[in-house]
């Protein structure tokens, strides 16, 4: 099996659990900010929607050169023009990774940073933890931020506290 196709079910399923609990941030809440050293929300949910876009640059370049104040990052201050940018971003990496080969897959990716190589793998790790499991972690601390600003927080991999147990449904009724 091409590793494409162990990829994009993943992929697919942790984008769309992405997508659930970027669509309970509410219009008014973007500068929402938990503590001091926090990102705000606009903050942390830009860095969420950026990540997807990340993957077609990837596909694309072996070598990412980053210089301080390069980086502009994406700040939205209202749930549908994110949404927008989060399902465009979503699309065109599913396209990336569908196209891929196992031979793209396992060419070494390196990140520099003002000169100086920050890190170096292929790239199937760097959409596995630079993507993903990076993606998992910030959705996880937007979770926390949702249920501090007292906002359901929607389950991920089953039924969170907001949401009905299973079976729980027929013993309430």
């Amino acid at each position: 099996m091409a590793i494409r196709d162990m990829l994009l079910p993943e992929f697919d399923q942790e984008m769309a659990n992405t997508r659930k609990m970027l669509e309970r941030i509410p219009d008014d809440r973007f500068n929402f900010q938990p503590h001091e050293k926090s990102w705000n929300v606009s903050r942390l949910a830009g860095h969420l929607v950026d990540m997807t876009g990340w993957v077609g640059h990837t596909m694309r370049v072996e070598v990412l050169e980053l210089e301080p104040g390069q980086y502009k990052p994406f700040e939205p201050m209202k749930r549908k023009a994110m949404l927008e940018q989060f399902d465009k971003n979503v699309s065109e990496a599913h396209a990336a990774i569908a196209a891929a080969t196992d031979e793209q897959l396992n060419v070494v990716w390196t990140m520099m940073w003002s000169g100086k190589k920050f890190m170096s793998m292929p790239r199937i790790t760097v959409l596995r933890t630079i993507v993903l499991n990076h993606s998992i972690h910030h959705r996880a601390q937007l979770g926390m931020y949702l249920r501090l600003m007292n906002v359901a927080v929607p389950g991920m991999y089953g039924p969170s506290a907001d949401e009905p147990q299973f079976g729980m449904e027929e013993k309430a009724a």
